[in-house]
């Protein structure tokens, strides 16, 4: 016991001092290794979890903006189709008006034409005869043709509309227009270029019509051409209990 206290007493005190300092240090690294471990060990096992819940999450935002881009482009091809078939129906419904209009079921206005007709006012030679100084459904047909032939888009008489159906039948003293009695004197409006009335004029037709009835017995030719003529729509009704459309022939129709 002497001799080791002997010993302990030759070692010199800053020696003991740094051994004891060591021996504290190596303490502390131990129990901070000790205290790290565990948590090592939770941060590890925590991690692969939430990567895949990551990675499932990305996976389904990728879906649903592919989803969206689909129903975009989707949408995109409605919306083309349907300006084609916006276009197409109006195409359509320009190309039913026309044939309305032409068919004399539509009223029009526009430049044309207008011819009066009346009876004439001389008197009638005493071996004459008062129908010929009278105006006849002979009379405004003629002028009808005429009015036609010089480029009318759409003709009326006293307010009625011509059409294909149209029947212009003298009875005496008054014509018979689509089942309607009308008196003279009569206004055959028209619709039509601004040069109808010069083309009018130079027809043979029109030309004979005046000499043979103006001229010869004073029937009345008056005309005017206003910047406005306005055409009724055709009142009456179009039954057809005969004829029915045509089937259209197919393109390949004819064709080897």
């Amino acid at each position: 016991m002497t001799a080791v206290a002997g010993r302990i007493r030759a070692i010199p005190s800053w020696q003991l001092t740094l051994g004891l300092a060591l021996l504290a240090l190596g303490f502390l690294v131990a129990a901070q290794m000790a205290a790290e471990g565990p948590r090592v060990r939770y941060t590890s096992q925590e991690r692969t979890p939430l990567v895949e819940t990551v990675q499932d999450l990305q996976a389904q935002q990728d879906q649903l903006k592919q989803q969206v881009l689909d129903l975009r482009s989707a949408i995109q091809k409605l919306e083309a189709a349907g300006e084609g078939g916006a276009v197409v129906t109006q195409q359509l419904n320009s190309q039913l008006q026309d044939a309305r209009i032409a068919a004399g079921l539509v009223a029009m206005t526009g430049p044309g034409l207008v011819i009066q007709l009346s009876d004439s006012t001389q008197p009638v030679p005493a071996d004459g005869n008062e129908q010929d100084y009278l105006v006849s459904g002979n009379d405004v047909l003629t002028v009808v043709n005429q009015v036609w032939a010089a480029g009318a888009e759409g003709v009326s008489i006293n307010g009625e509309r011509i059409t294909v159906s149209t029947a212009v039948v003298d009875i005496g003293g008054s014509v018979v227009v689509n089942g309607a009695y009308v008196a003279a004197p009569y206004q055959i409006s028209a619709i039509g270029p601004a040069t109808m009335f010069d083309t009018l004029t130079h027809q043979q037709g029109f030309v004979d019509f005046v000499r043979s009835r103006g001229e010869a017995f004073g029937i009345g030719v008056s005309y005017a051409t206003p910047d406005h003529v306005d055409l009724p729509a055709y009142a009456g009704s179009m039954n057809l209990r005969y004829g029915v459309a045509a089937p259209s022939a197919s393109p390949s129709a004819g064709t080897n």
